[in-house]
Formats: structure tokens, C-alpha cells, sequence
């Protein structure tokens, strides 16, 4: 990675680094609200590094929730990735030493970048991709270690802070249907939340309706096999 390509890739990183900044910091301030000290919310975009995670995290720990109920939660929550995955099969298949750090650090904005972007000319692919991954990976440590300073060396109120997440959702859910005029998925997800909050216990309704929206779409989803019509 030379210096052309680190400037290519922050030029097109640009608005990833106002995003995360935005929601990186209202999440190092909800965790210090939870009475967690500063110095996780940088360890845990380091190592785990998944934004909307990590949020559902601070509520599943303040919760009491077992680990067994976090691990699947986070899976369900981030299946979609391996749908990613799946799709950069081949661009991966040259990036040798980046390519386990490509795909740990393949979050929702960097998987944008990486499919929509067209590589600079003289730069290679690895290079490209892993000064993306690095760039968006430091924005979001970045916001998360300046929330959780603030939070603890300023006087700040936290009401409201926590809706930062589902105010994102609710953003991102009001693009996707505006791109896909696709009313399917919003409504699924809408009636088996519903369905949860009365059917089951409070602390199971996330991954209950997770599952039951995940299941249901696929079979909505699932692929017709084609008739064949004799002559």
C-alpha cells in the first residue's frame, strides 16, 4: 500500500468517516452510561468491530442476557454478511495477506465501497481493498473512543442516546425501500415484532423475532422450480 492508494481510498471513504463518526459516538457514550469503563468501547471496535453489534451488546450485557443468547443474537443479527461474503468470492481470491483481515473487517459501508468503487488505475486490488478496510475500521474506533472519553470526562445528559441505533435502522430501512419499492421484508419484520412482544418473554422477543422474520422471508423467498413444457 503506497500513498496514491491510501489517498484514493480515503477519498471515496470520506462519507464513511461522517457516518461512523455519528454512530460511533453515541455508542462510547450509551456504554459508558451502562457503567462500563472508556477504555472497552475502543477494545471492542477493535476486536469486534460491528456496529450495530456492538450496540445491541451494551443492552444485552445491562440485560443480564447469557452468552449463548448474545452469540445468536449477533449471528442472526449479522447473517447477512454471509450473502457478502458469497459475492466477493472472487475479488478476494488475489489479496493474499489482506484477505483474512478483508473479511473480518467487511462491514455494511466497506462491502458498499468495495462493489461500487472502481479501482484506481496502478493500484492493486489488495492494496485498494485493504486501505478501504483499514480507513473505515480506524473512523469507527475513532467515534467510539471519542464517546466514551466525552461521556466520562464531560457532563453530558444521555437521554436520547440510545435511539441513535434505531434512528439509523429507521434511515437505512427508508432507503432500502425506496431503492427496491419492496414492501415485503419492513412488513414481515413489523408483524413478527408484533407477534414476539406478545407471544414471548420480554427477554427473548429480539431473538425470537429475528428468527421467525429470517424464516418466514425465506420461505416467502424461496426460488419457484421452473416447469419445463413438453412439445
Amino acid at each position: 500500500m503506497n500513498k496514491f492508494c491510501l489517498i484514493q481510498a480515503f477519498k471515496v471513504t470520506i462519507p464513511v468517516l461522517f457516518g461512523y463518526l455519528a454512530i460511533g459516538i453515541p455508542f462510547g457514550l450509551m456504554l459508558v452510561n451502562a457503567g462500563y469503563p472508556w477504555w472497552l468501547a475502543p477494545i471492542m471496535s477493535i476486536l469486534m468491530y460491528a456496529g450495530a453489534g456492538q450496540y445491541m451488546c451494551v443492552s444485552l450485557f445491562a440485560a443480564g442476557a447469557s452468552l449463548s443468547v448474545i452469540a445468536l443474537t449477533m449471528l442472526l443479527l449479522n447473517i447477512r454478511h454471509i450473502v457478502y461474503g458469497l459475492s466477493l468470492i472472487t475479488p478476494f481470491k488475489d489479496t493474499g495477506k489482506w484477505k483474512p483481515y478483508l473479511i473480518f473487517a467487511l462491514t455494511d459501508e466497506t462491502y458498499a465501497l468495495m462493489t461500487s468503487c472502481p479501482l484506481p488505475r496502478g493500484v492493486a486490488t489488495a492494496s485498494f481493498y485493504g486501505a478501504i478496510a483499514v480507513l473505515d475500521h480506524l473512523y469507527w474506533i475513532t467515534g467510539s473512543l471519542i464517546g466514551a472519553v466525552a461521556g466520562t470526562l464531560i457532563p453530558f445528559s444521555f437521554a436520547g442516546v440510545d435511539f441513535a441505533l434505531t434512528a439509523l435502522f429507521a434511515v437505512l430501512l427508508i432507503d432500502q425501500i425506496k431503492k427496491s419499492k419492496d414492501l415485503i421484508p419492513p412488513i414481515i419484520g413489523f408483524a413478527v415484532t408484533i407477534g414476539a412482544i406478545f407471544l414471548v418473554p420480554s427477554d427473548y422477543v429480539l431473538l425470537a423475532s429475528l428468527a421467525a422474520g429470517v424464516a418466514i422471508l425465506m420461505l416467502v423467498r424461496r426460488p419457484t422450480p421452473s416447469v419445463s413444457q413438453e412439445s
